[in-house]
């Protein structure tokens, strides 16, 4: 990493750092190094580990009347690969990996690199700074995360709402319907529908039965009146007669 790459990325971090070493091996990708030991895997291993534990502290102290299933439901959203990945391109980490010949190839890294190389920068301000770091950089960024999971009241698992829903509500467990499929066995893609109490919801397609199904979901609790969008198009789960609708706290599956 040259001089200007590496002032730029202190600057992202917020953070001087005493061995500049550190942030080199966080931003070398092991397609440029010469052993894997000599790449930011190990580091990836560790920030992953302090990125968790940072996480649980801050869902633990914010929210103290969370059972521990629920805070375990908004960690899994807060810390997940593609969190990570989005978090580094928001921040510009991304543009300063370093790897080799091969992978510039791409127009775009894979989000795999993305996501890692925010979890071996967090493992480079653990080395240089310790704990408090960490914590510098991580909060501000992963409390936004954590409260949106919390008030969006279904985490993403909308299949986990309905169902809940259905089962309270209508007395009938939601069934989904596969109306088709393309693409080859490897990549295969599907049209799924769900059907409650005898009607069939609006279908739509996904790159795998799970992502198709929790869409299919979401349709369905839309058109039930159970979701509503705020104002930057993020998906809440609606109040009827001033409460919130069943399924409030589920989290992803």
């Amino acid at each position: 990493m040259d001089e200007a790459s590496r002032a730029e990325v202190e600057r992202i971090l917020g953070y001087r750092f005493g061995d500049p070493s550190l942030l080199d091996l966080a931003f070398r990708h092991a397609s440029i190094s010469d052993s894997r030991l000599d790449s930011n895997e190990r580091m990836e291993f560790l920030g992953d580990a302090i990125l968790g534990m940072i996480v649980c502290e801050r869902i633990f102290q914010r929210y103290p009347h969370s059972l521990e299933g629920e805070m375990t439901k908004i960690k899994s959203l807060a810390v997940s690969r593609k969190t990570c990945a989005k978090l580094a391109r928001t921040l510009g980490l991304e543009k300063h990996i370093q790897v080799g010949k091969g992978m510039l190839t791409h127009d775009r890294l894979p989000s795999s690199l993305a996501a890692a190389v925010l979890e071996s920068s967090v493992a480079a301000l653990y080395l240089d700074g310790g704990m408090e770091a960490a914590r510098g950089f991580l909060e501000p960024l992963i409390d936004p995360l954590i409260d949106e999971a919390v008030n969006s009241g279904h985490q993403h698992n909308f299949k986990s709402v309905l169902q809940q829903h259905a089962q309270q509500e209508m007395g009938c467990a939601p069934q989904y319907r596969i109306l088709d499929e393309k693409g080859p066995d490897h990549a295969k893609a599907f049209r799924i529908a769900v059907e409650l109490d005898g009607k069939m919801y609006e279908a739509s397609w996904g790159q795998s039965k799970k992502q198709a199904e929790q869409q299919a979901a979401l349709n369905a609790l839309t058109a039930l009146g159970l979701i509503e969008e705020d104002g930057d198009g993020r998906c809440r789960l609606a109040k009827v007669n001033g409460v919130r609708a069943s399924g409030e706290g589920c989290g992803t599956a």
